[in-house]
């Protein structure tokens, strides 16, 4: 983001829904501080790897075809938290995931920022979910009766001991020199859960931002698991058989 020093990695992984993720997209180019944005392609259809090569020069951000890095069949979240730390620890900045269901805000990047920048031994800071009305949604109902108004802060954040969702959340350049990626399991799809405990089990601290909302449309960014939903059996079904969805 032109020659200003970069505050931050942000990467998004992307498996198709190319509407909401362009709308991502187009929410993380409008903040307002330096960062260096990485768009993780994985395995989506033609449609949307041609959507995403488009819209690269117009949105600034580095695209990666996970295609050409692997032949492990999506999802490859491991991949992409293992290139992402690369990126930030070269450039020696925090790592924010925003996750192509997300949409933030254009100072919720720099309210992150400004808030790890402000305490000491900060692991993960993730800001809350809401849903277009502004309610707090999933995967934050259990702090939905914290204030996430502006003006009406009340506790601003809380320290939280059990996990975070990488729905939008900041890892810290500290943890990020202390955990390696690599050794995340091979055989896991997703690695909120362990890497929020494994920051907590370090002696890091993870924090969620009561008052910096996003717009969170769950599983946007991985449409069969609305399935869930609609016909828990037939998902619960699929994710045994197919293995999926693996925390």
């Amino acid at each position: 983001m032109g020659s200003e020093q970069i505050k931050a990695i942000v990467a998004t992984p992307v498996k198709d829904s190319v509407e909401n993720t362009l709308e991502t997209i187009a929410a993380v180019r409008a903040n307002k501080v330096a960062i260096d944005h990485y768009v993780y392609n994985d395995f989506s259809s033609a449609e949307t790897k041609q959507a995403l090569e488009q819209h690269k020069v117009r949105y600034g951000y580095r695209l990666v075809h996970l295609e050409d890095l692997t032949s492990h069949p999506s999802p490859n979240y491991r991949l992409v938290l293992r290139d992402a730390q690369r990126q930030a620890l070269k450039k020696n900045v925090p790592l924010i995931l925003v996750e192509s269901d997300v949409v933030i805000e254009a100072d919720t990047i720099k309210k992150m920022l400004d808030f790890y920048g402000q305490h000491r031994s900060v692991g993960l800071v993730g800001a809350i979910t809401v849903d277009e009305e502004g309610n707090v949604n999933f995967p934050y109902l259990r702090f939905k009766d914290e204030p996430v108004e502006a003006g009406r802060l009340g506790r601003s954040y809380v320290e939280v001991r059990k996990s975070l969702s990488f729905c939008c959340t900041l890892i810290s350049l500290e943890f990020l020199r202390e955990y390696d990626f690599v050794y995340l399991n091979e055989s896991k799809d997703w690695f909120d859960i362990f890497i929020s405990n494994q920051a907590l089990a370090m002696g890091f601290k993870n924090y969620l931002l009561c008052d910096v909302p996003v717009v969170h449309r769950p599983h946007g960014s991985r449409p069969w698991k609305q399935m869930k939903y609609k016909n828990p059996v037939k998902y619960y079904l699929l994710k045994f058989l197919k293995r999926r969805d693996k925390i």
